[in-house]
């Protein structure tokens, strides 16, 4: 299946490019399949569901500019902007975890999307992103939570 998408998913950039006003059945066909595919929240985790030792066996990417991630970024990230997630892929492992962020979710989102549909199955959004992990306290939102994660 994922191959599938692969070949699918590429040959399409260079058909959607062009006709960016209108509706492409090839893309719709190949998000579709994804998305029937797709398990509900396999691409999400809460900071409150990653205990504080088991982030050192995390990859994490921070995927807002540069600007924001030398201003204050989750310590041990690599800065990837979103927009560059593709492109850099290859920077990623695939034996372990890796979480994206940016500042609340929503781009680190579409890049996760991208890398999942090229078969990265083992990348995740880091909901609510760095603004809420630090809300939660951080390393410490495991340990801090009230209520079972899962949401």
């Amino acid at each position: 299946m994922n191959k599938t998408l692969v070949a699918l998913f590429a040959s399409l950039v260079v058909l959607a490019a062009p006709a960016r006003a209108e509706e492409n059945p090839a893309v719709v066909d190949v998000l579709s399949g994804y998305m029937d595919f797709a398990e509900y929240g396999s691409s999400l985790i809460w900071p409150e569901q990653i205990p504080a030792d088991d982030w050192k066996k995390v990859f994490v990417v921070d995927a807002r500019d540069s600007a924001q991630y030398e201003k204050e970024h989750i310590p041990g990230a690599v800065n990837i902007d979103w927009r560059q997630a593709v492109a850099r892929r290859a920077e990623l492992p695939r034996d372990r975890m890796v979480v994206v962020y940016c500042n609340s979710g929503s781009l680190s989102a579409q890049a996760v999307l991208a890398l999942r549909l090229l078969g990265y199955d083992n990348v995740k959004v880091l909901q609510d992103g760095f603004e809420g992990w630090k809300k939660k306290g951080g390393f410490e939102a495991y340990a801090r939570a009230s209520q079972p994660a899962g949401h």
